[in-house]
């Protein structure tokens, strides 16, 4: 399976994402951000607006970037206060050094970084910020750790677990073409999370992860129905709404 495949997944289930994803924590933007030399922000990939959204809320200037024309149109009705463009993190739409900081929720893993490196370097100001956000899963809590092994990695993978995503992640500002000598002093923190679900919208939740996406349909409906069975033999979990546990998991380094 392609990355190309997974990464074009999402635009057919952008309800669905909209719905379902959690937001951010508002401590790790913050984070994120307090490095920069100013808060013209932009969210890169930016889906449907969930990293925009809190960017906002902190009082940055924000201009979000989306490939999928599907994911920018939800992005553009939950948050029409903020200026969104089609374009990728490898052709982005904006002059050099317009912009104080990169972030990206739940999507530099996506980027071809041999070619986006330059571009995120091009269009931060000197000493700006390049910031990747993940949420991630508490998995030491019993029941959590429970709900990744019966879901499979498609739906909970490597960078969904407090437990693996910085081994997962740690490399994506290693030198290589595309990042020679373009950032430094990588940093990973999480920060406290949580999102309120229930059994129904739990599933609903990892059914718009793109490995579940590009399942075939038999296959994602067993993973689907593995999911419920678990989450309704839990007692934390079968009745009524819960708190998700989670983490914002942030890797942030600077611009050379």
């Amino acid at each position: 399976m392609t990355d190309e495949r997974l990464r074009s997944s999402f635009g057919a289930a952008a309800t669905a994402y909209a719905e379902h994803r959690p937001d951010y924590a508002q401590a790790a933007v913050r984070w994120a951000l307090e490095a920069a030399p100013g808060l013209r922000v932009l969210d890169l990939g930016a889906g449907t607006g969930k990293l925009s959204a809190t960017l906002a809320a902190v009082g940055a200037d924000v201009v979000a970037v989306e490939p999928d024309p599907a994911m920018l149109a939800e992005l553009r009705r939950a948050v029409p206060t903020v200026r969104a463009l089609p374009g990728s993190a490898e052709a982005i739409p904006l002059p050099d050094g317009s912009v104080d900081a990169v972030l990206a929720g739940n999507a530099l893993h996506w980027f071809d970084m041999t070619v986006a490196g330059a571009e995120i370097a091009r269009v931060l100001a000197p000493g700006g910020i390049l910031a990747g956000l993940w949420n991630i899963m508490d998995d030491r809590i019993d029941w959590v750790a429970g709900l990744e092994r019966v879901s499979g990695s498609a739906a909970i993978g490597p960078r969904d677990t407090l437990s693996s995503w910085r081994a997962a992640t740690a490399d994506m500002f290693v030198p290589s073409p595309g990042l020679i000598a373009r950032f430094e002093s990588a940093e990973q923190v999480e920060f406290p999370h949580g999102q309120r679900r229930t059994a129904d919208s739990l599933v609903a939740t990892l059914a718009t992860r793109a490995g579940m996406l590009v399942m075939p349909d038999e296959e994602r409906e067993a993973t689907l129905g593995r999911i419920r069975r678990f989450l309704g033999s839990r007692p934390e979990t079968a009745h009524g709404e819960f708190t998700l546990p989670m983490l914002t998991g942030v890797l942030r380094a600077r611009r050379s």
